[in-house]
C-alpha cells in the first residue's frame, strides 16, 4: 500500500506505515539482512498483530504505537509459552524482532517514545543452555565408515566428510555448488553463510580426493550444479541428510552401542568439529571463523563444554593438602536452626 495513504502532511507515519517502512526499507534496504532472518521478523510481527487484535478488539490497520504497552507484550509471551508451546528462546526472539521494530518506530515518532520506552524494558527471559552434543572421535570415525560402491552411498559418504571437515550448516553444505569447490593448489570449499557472509575452508587431502572421485564419476555435475544432488537433480533437503546421517548413525551403532544413548541431528556434527578442533588446540577465534561465528562469545560455549579439557587442566593444579575435621554444630547453631 501506498504511504501516502498514511500519512498527513506534517503529522508522524501511522502504524501500518511504519511497519512497512520496517521490513521494505529497513531490514531489506538499509540493513539487507538475510530473507530468512526477514522471514522471522515477519513471523514475529504476524503473531503478535493476530493476538494484539483479539485483545485490542480492532484490526491491525487501526492499532496505535500507544497500544503496544508492556502489559500487552508481557501477555503475547506467556502465550507464545503456555498456548503455542514455544521454547523459552523462541519467545526470547519474537520479543527481540518485536523490540528491533520498536526501536525503529521511536525514531520515527517521537510522540510514542514514552510508551516505547516502557515495551524496551520488558526483559529477555533466562533460561539453561544445554551442553552442546557432539560425538568422540571413534563415534565420527565409525559414522563416516568407508562408501560403497553405490551412487547413493558415495555420496553421502562425501555428505558426511563435508560436514565434519567444514563444521557446515546443513544449509551451507546443500547449497554448495561445483564451483564453490578449488580443488588445485590450497584445496578449499566456499560456504555461502547464513548471513551473506561467506568463507572459505580448507579441505583435507581425503576430502580433496572424495570431492575428485566424485567429479570423475559424475561428469555431469559441473558450474552451478548441486555438489551433493538428489536423484532428481536438485540440491538434497534438510530432511534428506537428517535421513541419511540417522543411516550412517545406525550402521555405525553396531561398532559404537554409545551413539544409540545420544540424540545425533546434523548440527551435532558441526559441534563435533568444533570440539575436535579445540582439543587439537586449535585456538576459538580461529574456531570461531572456520565456523562462521559472528562473535566469538558463541564459541565460548565449547570451551565450557569441553569436559575433557577441563579435566587435564584441573590434573595441572596439585590439589591442596587438607585435613576435613568433622563438622560439629555448637548449641547456640543448633537453637538457631530450631527456632526457624
Amino acid at each position: 500500500m501506498p504511504e501516502a495513504h498514511y500519512l498527513r502532511k506534517g503529522s508522524p507515519p501511522g502504524f501500518p506505515a511504519l511497519v512497512q517502512q520496517f521490513f521494505t526499507e529497513y531490514l531489506v534496504a538499509q540493513r539487507a539482512l538475510s530473507p530468512r532472518t526477514v522471514a522471522s521478523y515477519r513471523d514475529a510481527m504476524t503473531l503478535f498483530l493476530g493476538y494484539s487484535t483479539e485483545q485490542l478488539c480492532k484490526p491491525p490497520m487501526t492499532v496505535q504505537l500507544t497500544d503496544i504497552t508492556p502489559e500487552l507484550v508481557l501477555k503475547f509471551l506467556a502465550h507464545l509459552e503456555r498456548e503455542r508451546h514455544n521454547s523459552v528462546r523462541s519467545r526470547n526472539l519474537r520479543l527481540t524482532a518485536l523490540r528491533a521494530f520498536l526501536k525503529f518506530a521511536g525514531r520515527r515518532d517521537v510522540t510514542a517514545l514514552h510508551a516505547i520506552e516502557r515495551v524496551m524494558a520488558v526483559p529477555m527471559k533466562r533460561f539453561e543452555r544445554p551442553l552442546l552434543g557432539h560425538l568422540t572421535r571413534p563415534e565420527m570415525i565409525a559414522v563416516l565408515g568407508q562408501p560403497g560402491a553405490g551412487w547413493t552411498s558415495r555420496r553421502d559418504h562425501l555428505l558426511l566428510s563435508l560436514l565434519y571437515n567444514t563444521g557446515a550448516r546443513v544449509s551451507e553444505i546443500v547449497g554448495v555448488r561445483v564451483v564453490d569447490v578449488v580443488l588445485d593448489g590450497a584445496a578449499c570449499v566456499h560456504l555461502h553463510d547464513k548471513g551473506r557472509k561467506d568463507r572459505s575452508v580448507p579441505l583435507w587431502k581425503s576430502t580433496a580426493a572424495a570431492i575428485r572421485a566424485w567429479l570423475n564419476a559424475n561428469p555431469d555435475l559441473r558450474g552451478s550444479a548441486a555438489l551433493l544432488p538428489n536423484r532428481s537433480g536438485p540440491p538434497m533437503t534438510r530432511c534428506n541428510v537428517a535421513q541419511r546421517l540417522a543411516l550412517a548413525v545406525d550402521r555405525a551403532s553396531v561398532d559404537q552401542p554409545g551413539l544409540t544413548a545420544k540424540r545425533i541431528s546434523p548440527h551435532t556434527l558441526r559441534h563435533t568439529t568444533a570440539m575436535h578442533l579445540l582439543q587439537s588446540g586449535v585456538p576459538f577465534n580461529v574456531i570461531a571463523l572456520w565456523l562462521g561465528h559472528e562473535s566469538t562469545n558463541t564459541t565460548h560455549r565449547y570451551v565450557e563444554a569441553n569436559l575433557e579439557m577441563k579435566t587435564k587442566a584441573l590434573a595441572r593444579l596439585e590439589a591442596p593438602d587438607i585435613k576435613l575435621k568433622r563438622f560439629r554444630a555448637s548449641d547456640d547453631l543448633m537453637k538457631f536452626l530450631q527456632s526457624l
